[in-house]
């Protein structure tokens, strides 16, 4: 108000003056200014500067689109910068500049302002997918891989500068393979393999920028490093290798063609491709004899011989050329040869033949075979004396035991002679000895014949010699041996020297030089590898290096022994060389591979032979992988040597400080005697490759910060890569989401795969609280997976405010929910959100109150503790199991929210809010049937179709459909009164109906059933429920239905008519049910319609029944009735009469007709009969009427009232000594009829003749008060009446009513 008066004070003096005021003007350079995009905000811009000559105060101002950049002092024209700049996003832009002296209108002028460009981004990579495959035959000098980076710089600072700064694996060789050039190609520097060096690198790529100046410094800015993975790609570059570097294998001459030898087998050299191997025999020492298949099974092809393969020591050498199927990268075909040793066993297919040399200087052909010799002998030489001059070799090709014969002698002159040796392998010199020196006579003879047989000791095939023996005449002795043969061995490494035997001696009888023995060996096989000493016969090795079993086992050796004279004897030794185990095995090779993790697969075959014999222990190699940290993880056939991993290898399992090296040592073994060993070592190195995401220490971050207050820390975060190596472990971090922009993260790289992200607030950023309270990013922490997989955390930041507002609860948030009873849910179920604008806020949702409802009625506290709410404002189930829809339908949760950090002069609560929670109902409940100890009984008879037999009661605690009953028959037995059981089917059904919320299944009669059988029908009834969703629940109940058949049937006669006994009827059966226990069934209620004499008016048919569903019989009702006289007076007052069975009424039909006949047939006598005593009772009458009249005077004279003390006599008026008269109770005197009625058989007859009158008291009591009934017609007055009725009256003048009148005594004729 102020400022308004001193405005109208004024006024009239600025009108004066505004003609004379001058307007501002702006100096001639506030047209353009330039800015550095680094300039802090908050900086000193530049000035507004104006000339006013009027020295006015001066008022600047600035306006327009982008004037938000800047912050003017309105007095001093001071620009301040306000808002970041940018070059990249707007590197030149207007604003209006004005300036004011209050006098005049404001004067505004355009000013551009020019944003210099600063080094103030660093260069960012523009690929997404840093791998590719190269492969293995890539020349040097080729083209890798291109990348691309930008930075949106200019001049220096934008000029990229590519580098590698490392490769992986990190080996000194690995270092150079790559060159990277400055548009980013990468050129590949060295040469590849896939087999022989890695299948795998990674390059550590960063792209610099030429350097810039920054905040008033020159700064080189680098990119985050990216991993460029590169994945070689084997090529057919390599031959196929065999698994072994030799084969070997025996096989017999004789077996058939196409037998399986020995199987080769060959891999691809080229592990990432391992193309097909095509097998085939590229050379052979003899062609023919082996061909190989398609699996690489050698199999014989030909005719086998082993005596053809002597000079090539038995063997035949094919070599076996592998060749993969497709050509190798140079078009040429891939293959590796071997030779395959293949040894020809022999069997026995030849006999020994005779040949005259002698060994060793022998040439064994079957042309040169002989079977004629000559040789000569002294006469009467001593025993095993040789024939001189007898060169005699046998020779059988075959091999030990198959080169095995027997030499025997026949012929004339047998008997003198002998063959040595008897035995012998291979080929042996043969001798004729003397046997017999006494049949050697040359007086005799001088030309004596023998025959030598050589027996093949096997096939028993033989050669026969003819020898001439010429005899010289000389007389002499010869040394002799103890035995013809000796069977000796010896170690095949025994050293010269070593003694065979010492024991062999040979004896002369003569003495003096004739009888001096010197010993040799005869040539033969083996003579170069034993000698013998001359003087002592000592065997001895004595070429040690010739003795080789593997080469030779057997040696046959002649021991000869000579005496003085020059005459000699010998002797065969059998030496067998006996093996040993000299040999260890070898193995060749060194075995150092790559594989990489997770998929790659270790095959590593071991090269290992030995020297010893094949085929034995000495030579059988056993492989074992000896325990190691690592060795469970592989395995080694112990047959095959392979080495091969038991499953996926993982470099995150190996030590670290191993660098993903596994080192296996496996044992090479033979089996022999002892065991020699060889140990080779095996290192596996585990290549990484990046198969583990880096992990956040937590999946939610939240941090806080004030507003306005830039340059702070917000928060930090860590994650971690598990992966081993730096390449695939480093972890770049980012930040995504509305407004994050206004946040730096900067990542730090820490030790074993960690790194931290650091989240500040950029020092030309603060934050308003106003316009945003909070920040919901999303941190990525990635590093080079060739995937781009990346894990992420939630990062909430929250701006600091000042609390003073109530927090509220979202009305979304209270929206009811719906959750199932009976433990069908756990956890949470709802969130009760709460809201608050401070952001200081420490909100909490409390639980004022909870409300329990069904149906709308509270039931109190049931339902507390079915559900809790966290501060939070989750709510969970407590109580999962107690949750029951049949106890409370409807929950109401009372929340509300509070803040715990609320200023105390403000108030902390919300209002409180619902949350309805309604209880869903599920099939937690079975249906179960209500126990009724009905018993159910069919009656055959009384039964029809479609009628109710049977019911059951059922119910389901579920409500809805999950509480709807269906009713349906399963099983439906009979069981006979005999134990037998038959199923029946389609006999029953039910029918369900629902009555006051129980579920009724009432079971009808289908058809009509035999009433001849006997038993129980079994009925298994289900009650199922029908829920909507969850697996239906069922109860089942078996019915036994008891049949009662017909011979069970009652009937009941009545004196009454139908109608009567069937309005009585509820009595009647009260009062059977009272007397028998049982339950009754009424079959029918009829009249009795036969004329013939009957005791009842009407019958009712019944069966009764106990509750196990027996029946009464007639007999057993009988019974029971006359047990129980309650119930049987009962009866009788409602007419029942007499009891009997429904065959027994049916049955009388027949019988009446019958005693219809039979009674016409008596009638017809009885009228006979009547006719006769008609005519006696004429006679009589007279008699009877005088005896009346006799009676008719005592009456007169007997006093009324006064009755005579004797009893009557029945149908007369003669009593009798009990003086009562059955018929009238009366007393009375002797009438004296005594003597009378005893007199005559007639008047016996006339007393009995009123036996059958019957008289009813009642009506009688009724009729003595009236006066005696006279028929019209009577014209005569019977006198017996009229006396008695003369009789004097009492004295009170009444007549006693104590007579009556009986027809039959009518004495009117008199």
């Amino acid at each position: 108000m102020a400022w308004l008066r001193l405005s109208c004070l004024l006024f009239p003096t600025l009108v004066v003056s505004v003609a004379a005021n001058m307007a501002p003007v702006f100096s001639e350079n506030m047209t353009i200014v330039s800015l550095p995009e680094d300039l802090p905000v908050g900086a000193e811009a530049f000035w507004l500067v104006a000339r006013d000559q009027d020295q006015d105060t001066l008022t600047y101002g600035i306006s327009g689109q982008y004037a938000y950049f800047f912050t003017v002092t309105p007095t001093t024209g001071e620009v301040k910068l306000a808002s970041p700049l940018d070059y990249e996003r707007l590197y030149f832009f207007s604003i209006n500049i004005s300036v004011s002296d209050r006098h005049n209108n404001p004067v505004q002028k355009e000013m551009q302002v020019i944003v210099e460009d600063r080094n103030d981004n660093a260069p960012v990579f523009l690929n997404t997918d840093f791998s590719t495959n190269i492969s293995e035959t890539l020349p040097v000098g080729s083209l890798v891989f291109s990348v691309v980076a930008e930075d949106p710089d200019t001049g220096y600072a934008g000029a990229v500068v590519y580098s590698i700064q490392e490769v992986i694996p990190s080996t000194g060789d690995n270092q150079h393979l790559f060159r990277i050039l400055p548009n980013g190609s990468i050129i590949l520097n060295g040469s590849l393999s896939y087999n022989n060096k890695s299948a795998f690198y990674q390059l550590k790529l960063v792209a610099c920028d030429s350097g810039g100046m920054y905040n008033n410094s020159m700064i080189t800015q680098c990119s985050s490093p990216v991993f460029l993975s590169i994945y070689v790609v084997d090529q057919p570059d390599l031959d196929p290798q065999f698994v072994r570097e030799f084969y070997s294998a025996s096989v017999a001459e004789d077996v058939p063609q196409g037998t399986s030898v020995l199987k080769v087998e060959a891999v691809d050299g080229d592990k990432g491709i391992n193309d097909l191997v095509i097998y085939s025999i590229s050379n052979s020492t003899r062609p023919g004899l082996f061909d190989i298949g398609s699996d690489g099974v050698i199999m014989v092809s030909g005719s086998l011989d082993r005596e053809q393969l002597l000079e090539e020591d038995e063997e035949v050498k094919v070599q076996v050329t592998a060749t993969e199927r497709h050509h190798n990268i140079y078009g040429q075909e891939a293959k590796v040869s071997i030779w395959v040793t293949l040894r020809v066993t022999d069997v026995n297919d030849h006999k020994p033949e005779f040949y005259n040399c002698s060994l060793p200087a022998c040439t064994f052909t079957p042309q040169d075979a002989q079977v004629n010799f000559t040789g000569y002998v002294d006469e009467h030489a001593s025993t095993r004396i040789p024939i001189e001059n007898l060169t005699m070799v046998v020779y059988d090709p075959d091999k030990g035991s198959n080169g095995t014969f027997l030499l025997s002698m026949r012929g004339p002159d047998a008997e003198a002679f002998s063959v040595s040796p008897e035995r012998a392998a291979g080929s042996v010199d043969v001798q004729v000895l003397v046997r017999a020196p006494t049949l050697v006579d040359y007086e005799k003879r001088t030309v004596m014949l023998v025959q030598v047989l050589a027996t093949d000791s096997a096939s028993g095939n033989s050669s026969t010699a003819l020898v001439t023996i010429h005899i010289r005449d000389i007389n002499d002795q010869r040394p002799t041996f103890p035995h013809s043969l000796y069977n000796l061995s010896v170690l095949e490494n025994s050293p010269d020297g070593t003694v065979v035997t010492d024991s062999i001696h040979a004896f002369d009888p003569d003495t003096g030089e004739g009888g001096r023995i010197t010993y040799s060996l005869l040539p033969g096989n083996g003579a170069d590898i034993f000698g013998v000493d001359p003087e002592s016969g000592t065997v001895t090795v004595t070429n040690s290096k010739l003795l080789d079993r593997e080469k030779q086992a057997v040696y046959d050796l002649t021991l000869q022994a000579t005496d003085g004279g020059n005459l000699s004897a010998s002797t065969t030794l059998h030496i067998t060389l006996l093996d040993v185990n000299d040999h260890p095995p070898v193995v060749s090779g060194s075995y150092n591979i790559f594989v990489q993790e997770e998929q790659g697969n270790v095959f590593v075959p071991i090269q290992a032979h030995d020297s010893d014999q094949p085929d034995t222990n000495n030579s059988h190699l056993h492989f074992s992988l000896l325990p190691g940290p690592y060795s469970h993880n592989f395995s080694v056939d112990p047959d095959e040597g392979i080495l091969r991993n038991l499953g996926p290898l993982d470099r995150e399992a190996i030590e670290p400080s191993l660098g993903g090296r596994i080192v296996l040592t496996v044992l090479v073994a033979d089996c022999g005697v002892p065991v020699l060993s060889t140990e080779v070592n095996i290192t596996i190195t585990v290549e990484d490759i990046n198969d583990n995401l880096p992990i956040f220490n937590q999946s939610i971050y939240s941090f806080s910060v004030k507003e306005r207050d830039p340059g702070e820390l917000v928060g930090v975060l860590k994650a971690w890569d598990a992966d081993q190596t730096e390449a695939n472990n480093r972890i770049s971090f980012s930040l995504s989401g509305s407004g994050a922009n206004n946040f730096v993260l900067r990542g730090v790289v820490l030790e074993a795969g960690w790194a931290e992200g650091h989240i500040w607030l950029p020092s030309d950023v603060s934050l308003d609280y106003e316009t945003q309270a909070s920040f919901n990013l999303t941190a990525s922490a990635e590093n080079p997976d060739p995937q781009g997989r990346e894990a992420t955390a939630e990062v909430l930041v929250t701006v600091e405010d000042v609390n003073d507002e109530r927090p509220t609860l979202d009305p979304a948030s209270l929206r009811g929910i719906r959750v199932a009873e009976n433990g069908s849910q756990h956890g949470q179920v709802a969130q009760v959100v709460a809201h608050d604008v401070d952001t200081m806020a420490q909100l909490e949702v409390q639980l004022v109150n909870v409300v329990c409802t069904k149906v709308g009625v509270n039931v109190g506290s049931l339902c507390h503790g079915w559900f809790s709410v966290l501060a939070n404002g989750s709510v969970f189930i407590s109580q999962s199991e107690a949750i029951d829809y049949e106890t409370c339908d409807l929950v109401t949760l009372v929340v509300r929210a509070c803040d715990l950090t609320t200023d105390l002069h403000f108030q902390a609560y919300s209002d409180n809010g619902s949350l309805s929670i309604t209880i869903e109902d599920t099939n937690d409940n079975a249906p179960y049937f209500l126990p009724d100890n009905k018993t159910f009984v069919i009656i055959p008879e009384l039964v029809v179709p479609n009628q109710q037999v049977a019911s059951v009661q059922a119910k389901d605690n579920d409500s809805g459909d999950n509480g709807g009953i269906l009713f349906s028959i399963v099983q439906v037995d009979f069981i006979a009164k005999d134990g037998t059981t038959t199923p029946f089917q389609g006999f029953f059904r039910v029918s369900t109906s629902l009555e006051a919320n129980v579920f009724i299944g009432n079971i009808e009669l289908v058809t009509n059933l035999d009433s001849t059988l006997q038993g129980t029908y079994q009925v298994t009834v289900q009650a199922q429920d029908r829920p909507s969703v969850d697996p239906a629940q069922e109860a089942h109940i078996t019915l036994n239905l008891f049949t009662v058949d017909q011979s069970y049937r009652v009937r009941l006669q009545f004196s009454r008519n139908k109608e009567e006994v069937g309005a009585n009827i509820k009595e009647i059966t009260a009062a059977l049910v009272q007397a028998t226990r049982t339950t009754i069934y009424v079959v029918s209620i009829q009249d009795i319609q036969s004329t013939a004499r009957a005791r009842g008016r009407s019958y009712l048919d019944a069966y009764f029944v106990f509750s196990n569903g027996s029946a009464l019989t007639l007999d057993e009702l009988s019974v029971m009735i006359r047990n129980d006289q309650d119930s049987l007076m009962w009866l009788l007052q409602l007419g029942l009469v007499v009891l009997g069975s429904q065959e027994s009424q049916e049955s009388d039909l027949p019988k009446l007709l019958s005693s219809v006949i039979i009674g016409l047939g008596v009638a017809l006598l009885l009228v006979i009969m009547i006719m006769t005593v008609a005519l006696v009772c004429t006679r009589k009458s007279y008699h009877r009427k005088l005896r009346a009249m006799k009676a008719a005077k005592e009456a007169r004279r007997t006093a009324a009232g006064v009755m005579p003390s004797a009893s009557a006599i029945p149908g007369t008026n003669m009593y009798t000594t009990e003086r009562a008269n059955p018929m009238l109770n009366l007393p009375t005197k002797d009438l004296n009829f005594e003597s009378q009625s005893s007199s005559s058989d007639l008047d016996h007859m006339s007393l009995n003749s009123l036996d059958d009158n019957s008289v009813d008291l009642e009506k009688d009591k009724q009729d003595i008060k009236k006066e005696p009934l006279h028929s019209p017609m009577e014209l005569d007055t019977e006198p017996l009446s009229v006396i008695l009725s003369g009789r004097k009256m009492d004295t009170d003048g009444q007549q006693k009513g104590l007579s009556f009148t009986n027809a039959g005594l009518d004495t009117t004729d008199l």
